[in-house]
């Protein structure tokens, strides 16, 4: 695996201490729904599949897992579920952010106490924040929580971009271990590295630029693509850790129809409608406002799968 953040996590009331590194081919994993309700079943299943695959490291509840539609009571029950059914295998970085930084340190704080590794805490969305204000939210969020915590950056899901400047400022609190960064911006990430600590993990918030980020000192990606194709990701991170650039260069370019297709609509609409065309569940369904694929981009992302010998 990518060497990334290397989480030094007390549990308490065991003594012991957990050493677990997060980097690698870290799934979004999807939440699956049936009846417009949480199909606890099929996550399952999922999670089951994805340590079989390879995957390197879980992460419930972020955009792809439609958190922004999920009551507090299912948010918790995924984060739940997902430490449970992984135990301990590989490490969950549970999604906990928000545009308030107050329901953020809820969030952070349930998945703290439930046993997750770390958090995955977005930009607050809607309210565009100034600089200081992201500074200020984040710096709050670490020092309530006292919890690992890995910041993400998507801009075009939020109205904000997180500057590198203010990555470097956050970067020195202890409990700020990395960043996703799903600029799709090589050169911000690049600014990201640079400014940051060595230890400091950067991550790949978009598949296209997974290689890529590896390239210029990145540790990993946090992937829509590895809810479809789990042990390829996992297989070009693998590559590039041992040195075999030819090998992870052939996955990438193997990978890239995909990683196109995925984003025909709205993210984690065509995502869902593989796993459903694959049979790894039972319903693509998404939770309005999200809509079902249109059947032209159905027929083209069948495609893509067809040429991939997915379906």
């Amino acid at each position: 695996m990518t060497n990334g953040t290397q989480i030094d996590k007390n549990e308490e009331g065991t003594g012991n201490r957990q050493k677990k590194r997060i980097g690698g081919a870290i799934v979004a994993i999807i939440t699956p729904f049936k009846d417009g309700d949480l199909d606890e079943e099929a996550l399952k299943a999922l999670i089951e599949w994805h340590i079989d695959s390879g995957t390197h490291c879980i992460v419930p509840c972020g955009t792809t897992g439609e958190s922004a539609t999920l009551s507090h009571e299912e948010h918790m029950k995924v984060v739940e579920t997902t430490i449970r059914v992984v135990d301990g295998r590989i490490p969950v970085v549970a999604g906990t952010g928000s545009n308030s930084t107050k329901e953020t340190i809820m969030l952070t704080m349930h998945a703290k106490s439930a046993g997750a590794d770390a958090a995955l805490v977005i930009t607050p969305y809607y309210n565009k924040p100034s600089q200081e204000g992201l500074y200020r939210h984040f710096m709050t969020v670490a020092d309530e929580c006292k919890f690992p915590m890995i910041l993400y950056n998507v801009p075009g899901r939020t109205g904000v971009n997180m500057l590198p400047d203010t990555v470097a400022r956050c970067a020195k609190n202890e409990y700020i271990v990395g960043i996703k960064e799903a600029t799709g911006s090589l050169r911000q990430v690049a600014d990201v590295i640079k400014s940051c600590p060595k230890d400091f993990t950067v991550l790949s918030g978009d598949d296209f630029t997974a290689f890529p980020t590896l390239a210029i000192g990145g540790k990993g990606v946090i992937s829509v693509a590895s809810n479809v194709m789990p042990k390829e990701m996992a297989a070009m991170m693998n590559a590039f850790e041992k040195g075999d650039l030819t090998e992870a260069r052939r996955l990438h370019f193997e990978l890239f129809p995909l990683f196109k297709a995925l984003f025909y609509e709205t993210n984690p609409v065509p995502a869902k409608t593989a796993l459903a065309m694959m049979g790894r569940i039972p319903s693509g369904e998404v939770r309005l406002p999200l809509a079902p694929m249109s059947d032209a981009n159905k027929e083209r992302l069948r495609r893509v799968l067809q040429d991939l010998n997915l379906v």
